[in-house]
């Protein structure tokens, strides 16, 4: 008997054509908690480097050194991770960088002195780069297009959750139990995830399809996950497992797709230098206008505040509006939020309204990049489009820390400060706006440059 092959769809078009199961469904959420996980590890040891300063008398340039190479190696960790998780497999790559970031946060719990506390943390951080990017690939491949955006924003909520966590888990745990105490329950909290993952999350039909899998292996990881539908019209043509896969790092540098790949980059670097800097130096400004370091502490967490209720906020008005005028919006009630900041920041009450409003919209506008970037690629290479992005931003904070620390020993005000953050914000709402005409004119020309499998292609850019 043969099969209609008019009805005959592959399975990437079948899963983009399913409505969300209750599987996809803990597949977000389950990639929400990744991201609480890798919030927590991320932020924890911020609140930790002072008391090992007090109970080892580490040197402050050690602790300096040692945050510096905790960020390279998050580069380094992302950088790394997309490319193998699309020849081998995201979720693989997930479990190992998941298993590095908890045992190393684990360990520093246990270690004996700085040699080997800084030694973990940088093993852990290279396993923190690794999972974020591969988790939004996994979230983003067993979505259906229509909500492909939209869930991936969601998942990535999870960050921001779990740095507000962090805070909230070292105020109660350092005072009581101690540090590495703390460092013992962040670096647990993943490595309950791992068994989890393996067993209920497959591997994407993509990557089963580019290493050549048997269709049955391909039809099985449909079934667990899109459950209750008939598996009867998907089909997989073998041909393209036999040709040469093109390395993703070409794919997303191609001559089609670099100019929007490099404008992604731009924005993620943008973005995120601009929130580091804000949380970085906001304290200090505060307390150089004559609040005290508790209402510096609080303006902090308020802008966390915002940036959590921003994220997930955003993660369901993506379902409703085109996500790049979305984030175009968010740009600019951004920069009216730093001229508002900068304009009525002086009193304290007026500093919580606004920098609760600057954590609406920048955090959140972070959360629709990773959403834009996890759509803007085919799915052969979009672990490795959405891990480089996130390795270019992770240089904005590297440079916006140093020019912030230029302008604070300038003896620049708060007011000045958050002008200048004008100059960012509007570069990376100029940038936007070039990604969201490249999507236009890709749209009315579908032949202009490369273009994704077909099962994408109502996704590109």
């Amino acid at each position: 008997m043969t099969a209609d092959t008019s009805a005959q769809v592959s399975p990437q078009e079948f899963i983009d054509q399913q409505p969300m199961s209750r599987r996809q469904w803990s597949i977000v959420v389950l990639g929400l908690l990744m991201m609480v996980a890798e919030g927590l590890d991320t932020t924890v040891a911020a609140f930790v480097y002072p008391r090992i300063v007090d109970d080892w008398g580490t040197a402050l340039r050690t602790v300096t050194v040692t945050v510096t190479l905790s960020v390279v190696m998050m580069i380094v960790g992302g950088a790394a991770a997309g490319p193998l998780a699309d020849r081998y497999g995201r979720k693989g790559v997930t479990v190992i960088g998941t298993a590095a970031f908890g045992l190393g946060t684990l360990g520093m719990g246990l270690a004996p002195g700085i040699g080997v506390f800084a030694g973990l943390r940088l093993v852990a951080c290279l396993g923190l780069g690794a999972v974020l990017p591969t988790v939004m690939a996994l979230v983003a491949d067993w979505t259906p297009a229509e909500r492909r955006v939209q869930m991936v924003a969601l998942a990535f909520a999870g960050v921001t959750a779990g740095t507000t966590i962090g805070g909230v888990l070292a105020s109660a745990l350092i005072p009581a139990y101690g540090w590495p105490v703390l460092l013992g329950v962040c670096g647990g909290a993943p490595l309950l995830l791992i068994p989890v993952v393996v067993s209920f999350v497959p591997e994407s039909v993509s990557v089963l399809a580019a290493r050549g899998r048997p269709e049955a292996e391909l039809k099985k990881a449909l079934a667990a996950v899109v459950t209750e539908q008939d598996l009867s019209s998907v089909v997989w043509d073998r041909s393209m497992a036999r040709r040469r896969p093109r390395p993703a790092s070409r794919v997303i540098l191609s001559r089609g797709i670099a100019p929007t790949t490099l404008l992604l980059w731009l924005c993620f670097f943008l973005g995120q230098g601009v929130v580091f800097l804000i949380i970085s130096y906001l304290p200090l400004l505060v307390e150089r206008m004559g609040l005290t370091a508790a209402q510096a502490a609080l303006g902090v967490a308020a802008f966390g505040w915002g940036g959590l209720v921003g994220q997930l906020s955003v993660s369901f008005v993506l379902k409703r509006f085109d996500r790049f005028r979305v984030l175009a919006s968010l740009w600019v009630m951004g920069a009216l939020g730093l001229g508002a900041a900068a304009l009525w920041a002086v009193q304290f009450t007026a500093l919580l309204a606004t920098a609760f409003v600057l954590g609406l919209c920048l955090p959140a506008a972070t959360s629709v990049l990773q959403a834009i970037a996890a759509v803007a690629y085919p799915a052969s290479a979009r672990a490795t489009g959405i891990s480089w992005a996130n390795s270019a931003g992770k240089l904005g904070p590297v440079v916006s820390g140093l020019l912030g620390g230029m302008m604070v020993d300038a003896g620049w005000t708060l007011a000045t400060v958050l002008l200048v953050l004008f100059v960012p914000v509007g570069a990376a709402l100029l940038a936007t706006l070039a990604l969201h005409a490249r999507s236009r004119r890709q749209q009315a020309d579908p032949h202009c440059g490369p273009r994704p499998l077909s099962a994408l292609a109502s996704e590109q850019y």
